[in-house]
């Protein structure tokens, strides 16, 4: 193992990044910035979240599958203190730090982060970058970069934001990770209206689920706003239809 770092005080990102890449999940915890992390496990599955629904949903666009119900979660919270493989970083261009969730989550990492970032030398509106994530519970961060929109969104920025989500994703893949959370990417500052948000990202998971189930164990949407929260419950049903869906009452009751 890497000699004994403080990340707090550590000025090189290389020997901080080498250090926590020789410790186990145990004594990676000694170095999160918070002690109420939310580990997986703690995150209830879309199954088991469903059981609690009342009432048939209309039309799912989807046939039902108990295992990609499993491989999805809704959480409402701070995604920094998500104990997961990795989290994304709804960035801006710079990858240096910005506001909302992007902020935040720089402040939770740790000055060490902006110093990798720097040396990835920005990044385009639809791709995406990783790092080390330093003194978070999740031990990668995956920034990419929405589109910017102002009113309805057009086609292409729709396939900008679905690029978001996918090239994440591959990044998930070509570092062997299991688990990730996504924040809402897009609909802070940037103008992307929520719901229509929702259905590109709800579409992207479901196809992305369905070819690669197999390779992860999770991936969270993480949802900060009411808002956010409700458009969610509403729409999650007909994109992972629940397995038994209770008697009457509306979908949203849940």
């Amino acid at each position: 193992m890497a000699a004994k770092v403080d990340l707090s005080t550590s000025t090189d990102w290389k020997e901080a990044k080498s250090f926590l890449k020789g410790l186990s999940d145990k004594q990676r915890e000694e170095h999160y910035f918070c002690k109420d992390f939310v580990r997986l496990k703690k995150i209830p599955t879309w199954k088991e979240m469903a059981k609690g629904m009342t009432g048939k949903v209309e039309e799912p666009q989807y046939k039902k599958d108990k295992q990609l119900n499993e491989k999805i979660s809704l959480f409402r919270g701070d995604i920094t203190k998500l104990e997961v493989d990795a989290i994304v970083n709804a960035a801006n261009s710079s990858l240096l730090g910005g506001g909302g969730v992007d902020g935040c989550i720089h402040r939770a990492a740790g000055p060490l982060l902006t110093d990798e970032c720097r040396t990835l030398q920005s990044c385009e509106t639809g791709q995406a970058k990783i790092t080390c994530g330093y003194r978070l519970p999740a031990k990668y961060v995956i920034h990419t970069v929405g589109p910017i929109v102002h009113g309805e969104p057009s086609d292409s920025q729709a396939a900008e934001l679905r690029s978001c989500y996918l090239n994440s994703l591959d990044l998930l893949l070509e570092h062997r990770l299991r688990s990730a959370a996504f924040p809402c990417i897009s609909t802070g500052v940037f103008g992307y209206p929520n719901e229509a948000a929702a259905e590109v990202v709800l579409t992207t998971l479901r196809a992305w689920l369905e070819q690669h189930k197999d390779k992860v164990e999770r991936l969270v949407i993480c949802v900060f706003l009411d808002k956010d929260e409700s458009i969610y419950r509403q729409r999650l049903p007909h994109y992972f239809p629940p397995d038994s869906p209770g008697p009457d009452g509306p979908c949203s009751q849940l």
